[in-house]
């Protein structure tokens, strides 16, 4: 019998980005597409760290004190207290401190491997987060001072409008999907109608008529914050787009479940929370992550409305005589920060996942199925 022996110079790159180089440059071709995209990283790379690393300035008073040739991030650090917490008192940015941590403390939760309960932990935590920040924000409770909406800005009204309006637009939707689905004609006219009706406004008007039109029509004496208006728009925004999603899902799950679910004396509601959902939100984990991700980066609406979010508070600041000419610095950090936010979903997101896909691999005895 012939044998073949394999060399350890003949086996394959074991990381991905090592498979991807052999595969390129298995023929001329390819090898010539990597040699110009090295070029083109390096001629284009090279100025990039020349300016925001080599040649940058990050101590200084004003933009005086900066050189020219590079970026001048002491605007970043100077103002970075206020571009975290908006005009919120300093005496009091424990606070904020506390609302601000809690959301990457929950999603690290998430990637623990084998933190026991991490998920209910993470699903309760998230589900109490909102009304936890706002009573801990606003204060007037429990001997903390009271805090207006108006003072709260910069990063910590990005995360409290976006991460809020998710958890609330969220249970909404599940009804909004159950709804449109209903044999009921009147239940799913009513929840077509309102899923079209949102699903078709543009998020400025909605920020607009929430804000600006609707205090119009209220009764004399009768006010509520800009930031709650907002927060109620984009939630029925984002419920509208949210039920699509989990409407896809319920079309997933296949009838026979349902009808093993109702042999087994399930009522109609209990059958959706213990058999139906859970398979149909399990199923479009990755649209319900794509839609948080798609809303937090629609929170940056609220600067029309007068709200200072991360980039209005960022825009404020570029006026400053002191700080003129530095919109690419503050645009950057903007945008790093934002994709550090949507990074981190999508990577909890890419965790749960596999967790699922590792689970359903699994018999009732959690031994492996044969491939």
């Amino acid at each position: 019998m012939a044998t073949t022996s394999v060399s350890g110079n003949s086996r394959a790159p074991a990381t991905a980005a090592g498979r991807l180089l052999a595969t390129a440059v298995a023929n001329p071709f390819g090898t010539l597409v990597v040699l110009g995209l090295a070029y083109l990283a390096w001629t284009l790379g090279l100025p990039i760290v020349d300016w925001a690393f080599v040649n940058a300035t990050w101590v200084a008073s004003d933009r005086a004190g900066c050189n020219p040739d590079g970026a001048c991030w002491a605007f970043i650090v100077n103002r970075l207290p206020q571009f975290a917490f908006g005009f919120y008192p300093e005496a009091e940015r424990w606070r904020a401190w506390i609302v601000l941590l809690a959301p990457p403390l929950l999603l690290l939760l998430a990637m623990a491997p084998d933190f026991p309960g991490r998920r209910r932990i993470l699903v309760v935590g998230f589900c109490l987060y909102p009304i936890a920040a706002f009573v801990m924000l606003a204060g007037g409770v429990l001997g903390l001072a009271p805090v207006p909406s108006e003072k709260w800005g910069g990063l910590l009204l990005t995360m409290v409008v976006g991460l809020g309006a998710f958890v609330f637009s969220f249970p909404i939707a599940i009804l909004l999907a159950i709804g449109r689905a209903s044999k009921l004609p009147a239940i799913r006219l009513l929840a077509t109608g309102f899923i079209e009706f949102w699903r078709g406004m543009p998020l400025i008007a909605i920020l607009f008529m929430s804000v600006i039109m609707l205090p119009l029509f209220l009764p004399p004496g009768v006010e509520f914050p800009r930031l709650t208006l907002a927060m109620i728009g984009i939630t029925l925004y984002s419920a509208a787009f949210l039920a699509e999603v989990a409407r896809g899902g319920l079309q997933s799950v296949s009838r026979g479940q349902s009808e093993a679910a109702n042999a087994l004396g399930f009522g109609f509601w209990a059958m959706q929370g213990y058999i139906v959902m859970p398979q149909a939100l399990r199923a479009v984990l990755p649209g319900i992550v794509n839609s948080a991700i798609s809303l937090l980066k629609d929170t940056t609406y609220v600067m029309v409305v007068g709200l200072f979010d991360l980039l209005n508070i960022v825009n404020a600041a570029l006026s400053d005589p002191a700080w003129l000419g530095l919109a690419t610095e503050g645009y950057v950090f903007v945008g790093l920060v934002f994709w550090s936010l949507c990074f981190g979903l999508s990577q909890v997101s890419a965790r749960m996942e596999r967790d699922a896909e590792r689970n359903q691999s699994r018999t009732p005895s959690g031994e492996r199925k044969a491939p």
